[in-house]
């Protein structure tokens, strides 16, 4: 069988593209409790190896966690062969960076545009107190989720949640979230 010469300049030219974006892993498929354990595993070897800074690793590691639990909810609600999600790790000028993509219902655009937007204008003490109260009051949504996961992740990347919606049809819209992780953010609170 002959290769396509098209399809493979296609593959390569993104894979040049991932390269020069920093990415170092991406998975398009079903999220479950073995495909987390694999990532978190592989993301912790990779750093160890560069030796990475001890609060960067469990800063990566608890982000990864806390995003890929929200992705295997979504996964088990909408599963069906056409709800593949989309995971991409990658570090860039000092910078980690997580993005996911996976489908969600129109319906929930709102309420998690509200929730994240929510996150992204509290300030740290905020989020604190926000994170305790949810911990407290146990809001929790039809997805098990009392929206921890987000808060927690704010708290600890420091950042806000850059996030937007795309949509595929009338139903449903991608929901893509990106978080990032400053290296130098955290090695300056350390030395300072």
């Amino acid at each position: 069988m002959a290769l396509d010469a098209l399809f493979i300049k296609s593959v390569l030219t993104l894979y040049d593209e991932l390269l020069l974006n920093g990415v170092s892993l991406v998975y398009i498929g079903e999220f479950n409790h073995g495909v987390i354990k694999m990532f978190t595993s592989m993301s912790e070897d990779t750093m160890s190896r560069n030796s990475e800074n001890r609060t960067i690793r469990r800063r990566v590691y608890h982000s990864m966690v806390e995003i890929l639990q929200n992705m295997e909810k979504h996964s088990e609600m909408l599963s069906s062969s056409k709800d593949k999600g989309l995971f991409m790790l990658g570090k860039k000028d000092d910078v980690y960076y997580i993005i996911t993509a996976n489908r969600i219902l129109k319906d929930q655009v709102a309420s998690l545009s509200y929730m994240i937007d929510n996150v992204n204008s509290a300030t740290r003490e905020e989020l604190k107190n926000m994170y305790k109260i949810q911990l407290k009051n146990g809001g929790l949504s039809s997805k098990g989720g009392a929206g921890l996961g987000l808060i927690d992740i704010a708290r600890k990347t420091r950042r806000k949640l850059e996030y937007l919606f795309l949509p595929i049809d009338e139903k449903s819209n991608h929901f893509v979230l990106k978080v990032e992780i400053d290296t130098k953010q955290f090695v300056k609170a350390e030395i300072g």
